[in-house]
């Protein structure tokens, strides 16, 4: 799988090294990401999601995974994530 976050769509970025006598050499800014395993209230279960470091403060700041994926816009969030959403959201309307 591609360095991207599962969650907020992170990905590789590119830019220059920039020395003291401003020569310029290609680089590549990598996103902080960790394995983790999240545990969803609603489905009672848990899920290992290749997630950025940024994008975990964020779930644990909205209070879980549940309330991120709910407020989540579909584009950012992968194929797995927007599976986990679905079955999140058929939970929670039954």
């Amino acid at each position: 799988m591609a360095r991207r976050c599962e969650l907020t769509g992170k990905g590789v970025m590119t830019g220059n090294n920039v020395s003291h006598a401003l020569n310029r050499t290609r680089r590549r800014f990598l996103p902080n990401l960790c394995n983790v395993t999240l545990l969803s209230d609603s489905l009672g279960r848990s899920f290992r999601l290749k997630v950025c470091a940024s994008a975990l403060r964020t779930v644990e700041h909205r209070g879980g995974l549940d309330a991120f994926l709910l407020k989540a816009s579909n584009e950012n969030l992968s194929r797995r994530a927007l599976l986990i959403k679905r079955e999140v959201k058929a939970a929670l309307s039954a």
